[in-house]
C-alpha cells in the first residue's frame, strides 16, 4: 500500500534525467513543412490538389512548371524519374536541416487533414523517412522476398501497383493484376481486353492500329513513386546517388534503396503500412469508404481503423479518387451542402449582350424522336442572345425533315449561323458529333459548344447561362427520366466500362444531395470550353471507337486526357424523352406517347387550365347533371381532326354498321372509330387519367374504370350530317369534346348548346 508514492516519484525523476524527447516527443512546428510536388503542366486533377492544399493552409513548392514532360510514357515504360531529377535539383537550394519534405504527386492525389496531424503521424512512426505503402509489388515482383516484413499491413513500397494485358498463350484475354489473373469476358484481343479494363485500366490510344507501343503479348502499364515524407537531410541522402535518365523508373530506383538493408538503416525508412498518413486505393477499394462526421468528411480505412491525411487515386483509381473528391476536403457535407459549388464562377449579368460568349450549340438528331416541333419551340426560348450563338444541327431521320425545315426557314436567321447535315449526307453518329466539335474547335471566335440530343427536354430557359458560369471544363446538366432513376450521368463504371450505380447516384437523382459532381460519364446535354478543343482535346475523332459507343469513346477520351467532366443539380434543368416504341407510321405520332413519355403528352395535348379545374371552380353547368370542362389544348383538338382527315376512312352514316357487334346501329353518324387507327388504348389511357377524376368529383360516391367499347370522331357537315338527333344510349356517362371553335368553323345560335373548343361535356 505505501509503494505506489515511491513509484509515482521515481517515474518523475527518470523523467527529468532525460531530454523531453524521451518522455513525449517535441512537436515539430507546421512552418518546418513543405509539400514538394512535380507538375509540368496544370490539369484538373493539378487544381484539384492546389485546392485541397490551400484548404488546409499546406506551403506547397511546384517543381518542373513550363517544362517538357520527358519522365516516359505510361503506356509503355515505367518512367518517372524526371521526378527524381528535379527533386534532387530542388533540394541543393534548401538548407534547413530540420525541415521535413513531404513528396507527393499531385495530378490524383487529395489531402484529407491539415499538417499538425500529418507531422503529429510523422513523428510517431519514430523514422525518419516514411513511404506510402501497398498491397502490391511494382515493378518488379522478383523483388517480392527481398521486402521486408511487417507484423501487421502493408509490407510493399507504395506505387500504381503493376497491370498486364495479355492472352498468356490461353484462348480469349487476360488481365494480370500483379499474380492474380481475371478473365475479360468478351474481349477477343488484347486491344479489345485494355479498353473491357475499363476507364483508367489499361488505357490505350484509340486510333485504329495504334495502340501505343505495346507489346502484342502483355501491355504493362507503369507506375511512379507515390509519396514519402522525412527530413530534409535524410532525404538528401536517399537522392544523392539518382544518375538515372529522365525516362528510367522512380519506382525502381526508390525500390533498390528500401530493399537494401543498410541503406534503409543508414536513411532510416519506414513504411506506412496501415495507412496513418498515406492511403493509396489501387489494391485497396474494398478498405476505404467516407467519413461523415461534424461538419468533415474524411476517408476511413476499415481494414486498419485509420484516418489516412493524403489520398492518392494510384494506378487504374482515378474515377475512385475523383469520387472522393466530390467530398474530401469538405466539399459536400450533410450539414454545410456543397462548400465549393459558388467558387470561381463567371458571372454573366454584368455583360452587354454583345459581349456573351459565343456558343456552337451542336443538335443532333439520331433516331426517330417524339415532340421534336417542342423541341424548337424552347430552344427558341433558351435566355441568350441568339446573335451570339451558331446552330450545327444535324438530322439522320427523313421523318425530321418537315420539323427541321419548318425551324429553320421561319427562325434560322435569328442566329449568327447555321450549319446543316441532312439525312442525304448518309453520316454516322460518330462522323456527325466530330463534325460539329470541329466547327467549334476550327472558329476562333467560339468560346464553348453545347451538345444538345433532341431528345432532351430542356424546361429551365436559363440553362445555358447557369452552364457557362459554372466555369467548368465540360458540365452537364442532370436530366432525368420521368419516374425512373434513369439520367444523363454515371456515377461509375463496371469492370468492362458501362454503367455502374455509385453509393450518392440515387441521392445525387432525387436530389436529396445537390452539388457539382465529378463523374465518369455525361451524356446527352454539356457544355464544354473551346480551349480544351484546341489544346487538350485537338483528335478531331473523339467519338469514334471500334468497341465503345460514340458517347462512351467521347467520355472515355476526355477521361485520358485528365480533363474533369461535372454534372450539376443545383437547379431543375427538364428531363429526358423516352425513344422506345416510337412509330412513325401516323401524321402526328405524338399523340400515341401518353404511355412512354406522359408528363410531355399532357403538356403537349392537354388544356393548360385543366389542373386548375376544382381549385379555382372552372366547371360549367349549363343544365342539370351536364357539366363544361376544359380538357383540350388546340393542338390536340387541332392533331385528332388532322389524323382522323388523314385516315380518310369515315363511315357512311347508315344503321348498318360492320364495326360494330351485332352489325346495326340505332343513331348513325358519319364517324371513325378510335380503334381503327389503334388508339384505343391510348384513349382509354386518357379516359383513365383527365377524364375519370372529374367525373367522380362531380358524381360523389361513383367509380369509373371507363369501359367503353365504342370510341369514335364524328364529322359533321352542312351537306352530309348536319346534326344528331336527341337520342338514349346504353352509357353511365357520355363525353363529348369539341374539336371545332364555335363562332369559325361553324355558327349557333344563342338558345343552342354547344361547348368552347377543347371542352369536356
Amino acid at each position: 500500500m505505501n509503494l505506489s508514492p515511491l513509484l509515482l516519484f521515481s517515474g518523475i525523476f527518470i523523467c527529468a534525467l532525460f531530454p523531453p524527447t524521451s518522455c513525449e516527443q517535441q512537436r515539430v512546428p507546421e512552418e518546418k513543412l513543405l509539400v514538394v510536388t512535380v507538375a509540368t503542366k496544370e490539369t484538373d486533377g493539378f487544381r484539384r490538389f492546389l485546392r485541397s492544399a490551400k484548404h488546409f493552409n499546406y506551403t506547397v513548392k511546384v517543381l518542373g512548371q513550363g517544362e517538357k514532360w520527358r519522365g516516359g510514357d505510361y503506356l509503355s515504360s515505367p518512367g518517372g524519374g524526371q521526378k527524381v531529377r528535379l527533386l534532387k535539383e530542388a533540394l541543393v537550394e534548401m538548407k534547413d536541416e530540420n525541415q521535413i519534405i513531404l513528396f507527393i504527386d499531385s495530378f490524383d492525389v487529395l489531402f484529407a487533414s491539415g499538417p499538425k496531424e500529418l507531422l503529429k503521424k510523422f513523428q510517431q512512426a519514430r523514422h525518419k523517412v516514411v513511404f506510402s505503402s501497398e498491397s502490391l509489388i511494382w515493378p518488379d515482383r522478383h523483388l517480392e522476398d527481398k521486402h521486408p516484413h511487417v507484423r501487421e499491413g502493408n509490407r510493399f513500397l507504395g506505387s500504381g501497383g503493376e497491370e498486364e494485358c495479355g492472352n498468356n498463350g490461353e484462348k480469349g484475354v487476360f488481365v494480370v493484376f500483379t499474380n492474380v489473373v481475371v478473365r475479360v469476358g468478351g474481349a477477343s484481343s488484347i486491344k479489345e481486353a485494355a479498353w473491357a479494363l475499363t476507364g483508367e485500366e489499361c488505357l490505350l490510344q484509340r486510333r485504329e492500329g495504334n495502340v501505343g507501343n505495346y507489346n502484342p503479348n502483355v501491355l504493362k502499364l507503369s507506375a511512379d513513386i507515390h509519396g514519402f515524407i522525412g527530413y530534409l537531410s535524410n532525404i538528401k541522402e536517399m537522392v544523392a546517388d539518382w544518375t538515372g535518365e529522365d525516362k528510367d523508373s522512380d519506382q525502381l530506383f526508390f525500390t533498390k534503396i528500401y530493399i537494401n538493408p543498410d541503406k534503409r538503416k543508414s536513411i532510416n525508412i519506414t513504411l506506412d503500412s496501415k495507412c496513418r498518413m498515406f492511403q493509396n486505393l489501387h489494391g485497396a477499394l474494398d478498405e476505404v469508404v467516407l467519413k461523415f462526421e461534424d461538419g468533415r468528411v474524411r476517408a476511413r480505412n476499415v481494414f486498419y481503423d485509420t484516418l489516412p491525411v493524403i489520398i492518392h487515386g494510384n494506378g487504374p483509381t482515378k474515377l475512385q479518387i475523383n469520387y472522393l473528391g466530390n467530398y474530401i476536403p469538405n466539399t459536400w457535407t450533410f450539414e454545410n451542402g456543397c462548400t465549393v459549388c459558388h467558387e470561381d464562377l463567371r458571372p454573366l449579368t454584368a455583360l452587354k449582350e454583345s459581349e456573351y460568349p459565343l456558343v456552337v450549340i451542336g443538335i443532333f438528331i439520331h433516331q426517330p424522336t417524339p415532340f421534336v416541333t417542342v423541341f424548337f419551340e424552347r430552344l427558341l426560348k433558351l435566355q441568350y442572345p441568339k446573335n451570339r450563338l451558331k446552330l450545327f444541327i444535324y438530322n439522320k431521320e427523313t421523318h425530321h425533315e418537315r420539323q427541321v425545315s419548318s425551324f429553320l426557314q421561319h427562325h434560322g436567321s435569328l442566329y449568327q449561323d447555321v450549319k446543316f447535315i441532312g439525312p442525304e449526307e448518309e453520316m454516322d453518329e460518330a462522323a456527325s458529333r466530330n463534325l460539329g466539335f470541329d466547327m467549334c474547335r476550327k472558329d476562333d471566335d467560339c468560346d464553348y459548344f453545347f451538345s444538345l440530343d433532341v431528345e432532351v427536354v430542356l424546361k429551365n430557359e436559363n440553362t445555358l447561362k447557369i452552364l457557362i458560369e459554372q466555369n467548368l471544363p465540360v458540365v452537364a446538366p442532370m436530366i432525368t427520366r420521368t419516374g425512373r432513376l434513369w439520367s444523363n450521368f454515371w456515377g461509375a463504371l463496371s469492370a468492362d466500362g458501362y454503367y455502374a450505380r455509385s453509393e450518392d447516384y440515387v441521392d445525387i437523382v432525387q436530389g436529396l444531395r445537390q452539388g457539382v459532381w465529378n463523374v465518369p460519364y455525361v451524356s446527352s446535354v454539356y457544355l464544354m470550353k473551346a480551349n480544351l478543343l484546341r489544346s487538350e482535346l485537338t483528335d478531331y475523332e473523339l467519338f469514334n471507337s471500334h468497341i465503345l459507343d460514340p458517347d462512351m469513346a467521347y467520355c472515355h477520351n476526355i477521361r485520358n486526357k485528365g480533363v474533369f467532366m461535372y454534372v450539376t443539380n443545383m437547379h431543375t434543368f427538364g428531363r429526358i424523352l423516352s425513344t422506345e416504341n416510337y412509330q412513325t407510321s401516323h401524321l402526328h405520332n405524338d399523340l400515341w406517347q401518353i404511355f412512354e413519355n406522359p408528363v410531355d403528352w399532357q403538356e403537349r395535348y392537354i388544356h393548360e387550365n385543366y389542373t386548375r379545374i376544382m381549385k379555382d371552380k372552372l366547371v360549367e353547368t349549363p343544365c342539370p347533371d351536364v357539366y363544361w370542362f376544359p380538357i383540350f389544348s388546340n393542338v390536340a383538338c387541332d392533331h385528332l381532326v388532322e389524323e382522323m382527315e388523314h385516315y380518310g376512312r369515315w363511315s357512311g352514316g347508315d344503321n348498318v354498321d360492320k364495326r360494330i357487334q351485332g352489325g346495326y346501329e340505332n343513331v348513325p353518324t358519319i364517324d371513325i372509330h378510335m380503334n381503327q387507327i389503334n388508339f384505343e388504348k391510348n384513349w382509354q389511357q386518357f379516359l383513365m387519367n383527365y377524364i375519370a377524376p372529374i367525373t367522380e368529383k362531380m358524381y360523389p360516391g361513383y367509380h369509373t374504370q371507363c369501359s367503353t367499347p365504342l370510341n369514335f370522331v364524328v364529322r359533321y357537315k352542312p351537306d352530309e350530317q348536319p346534326l344528331l338527333r336527341p337520342h338514349h344510349d346504353a352509357s353511365t356517362f357520355t363525353i363529348n369534346i369539341a374539336l371545332n371553335s364555335k363562332g369559325v368553323d361553324y355558327q349557333v345560335n344563342e338558345e343552342e348548346l354547344a361547348g368552347n373548343r377543347g371542352y369536356s361535356t
